[in-house]
């Protein structure tokens, strides 16, 4: 077990930062690592060991940018990174006005409000940022369990105006290569589901129900994997239960990840799907308070699909938190997903898809209050 003084050396050195190289936060517990890029407040890490494969990491950064360039420093969404004060694009006023896809959040640099410290079976850490187009701010807790690969995110969003206003807030988990591959199987409980490209003002016709959806012949196919002529890019489900979660396994490299979270807080599974060169580029495995890929006036004029509401409402000076929890569990290389997942406020459970139907679970302690 390190010492108080080897922690606080290991994130100290983890916070420093020059020119050719971007401020991070380290969490580092005896089982897994969690790594934050403050140049946009992004998870871009979640390892266990501190050498173990990470399946965050996708980047928005073009793969013509060179490393040392000034682009490749200023802060920019990879990784699991946070959409807020919108998911997805901004009217043309708002453009003009310089706010950006997906809100300021992955735009802007995070402050550490509290150095990492040891709580119990928990390290912890507190980081913020101002978002002043949007006139919010959002405060992050961050607990990394020591002794098992989960950490628990809790996020405060405050309206720092005077006037209230509609917002959403949307996590955008993203896994890329070597990590996301064709053999990648996706899982989660989401039910009722339409297609980002289908016609407005009613894109929910068709439905359709996870795990399927249609590509654009009408054709339907499987969501849980992604191949080189698969489409639609971006569904979105409704959860119906009382939490929310999605699960990526890779058989061939021993290895899932998992999300849990309130279906009260985040009702929407949204996924995108992305190709590159023949080969999966990027997997979102989002979940957020909306479920429609457009701007507020669209919002408005829609209000719900499935019943579900498009946006929040935050009154002036009022602060609304929202939480999830992500774990990694190694996996068998003949494992073919997850059927069902529990959380009984001490552990999940993983019941494997199909006759084997194999256990895997994670002693995650309490994770909600």
């Amino acid at each position: 077990m390190r010492s108080p003084l080897q922690i606080l050396l290991i994130f100290s050195i983890s916070l420093a930062y020059c020119e050719e190289e971007r401020p991070r936060l380290i969490l580092e517990g005896e089982e897994s690592q969690v790594v934050v890029d403050l140049a946009g407040g992004s998870i871009a890490a979640f390892r266990i060991g501190q050498n173990g494969l990470n399946p965050l990491t996708w980047d928005s950064l073009p793969a013509d940018e060179s490393a040392t360039s000034e682009t490749q420093l200023k802060p920019r969404s990879m990784g699991h990174f946070l959409c807020l004060d919108r998911w997805g694009p901004a009217t043309e006023a708002e453009l003009a006005h310089g706010m950006g896809w997906h809100g300021e959040a992955s735009r802007v640099l995070w402050s550490v409000v509290s150095q990492p410290k040891k709580a119990g079976d928990w390290i912890e850490s507190e980081m913020g940022a101002e978002l002043p187009l949007a006139g919010l701010s959002v405060s992050r807790s961050l607990r990394l369990n020591d002794s098992e690969s989960v950490f628990v995110a809790s996020e405060s969003v405050r309206n720092e105006r005077h006037l209230g206003r509609i917002y959403n807030i949307v996590q955008h988990p993203t896994i890329g290569p070597p990590f996301l591959d064709e053999g990648v199987i996706v899982d989660c409980n989401g039910t009722r589901g339409f297609m980002q490209e289908s016609p407005l003002p009613d894109p929910e016709h068709p439905e359709v129900a996870w795990p399927t959806a249609l590509n654009k012949a009408g054709v339907e196919i499987d969501m849980r994997r992604l191949s080189d002529d698969d489409s639609p890019a971006v569904v979105s489900y409704i959860v119906e239960g009382e939490y929310g979660w999605i699960t990526a396994s890779s058989p061939s490299k021993g290895l899932l990840i998992g999300y849990l979270w309130k279906a009260s807080e985040y009702p929407w599974i949204d996924m995108w799907r992305n190709v590159r060169d023949g080969k999966p580029h990027a997997r979102g495995l989002e979940f957020g308070t909306t479920g429609l890929h457009q701007p507020g006036p669209v919002l408005v004029e829609k209000g719900k699909i499935f019943d579900r509401k498009l946006f929040r409402f935050i009154d002036a000076d009022e602060t609304q938190t929202f939480s999830y929890a992500c774990f990694l569990a190694e996996i068998p290389g003949d494992f073919s997903g997850v059927d069902e997942l529990e959380y009984d406020g001490m552990g999940i459970t993983m019941r494997e898809r199909g006759a084997k139907g194999r256990v895997v679970k994670v002693n995650t302690g309490t994770l909600f209050d």
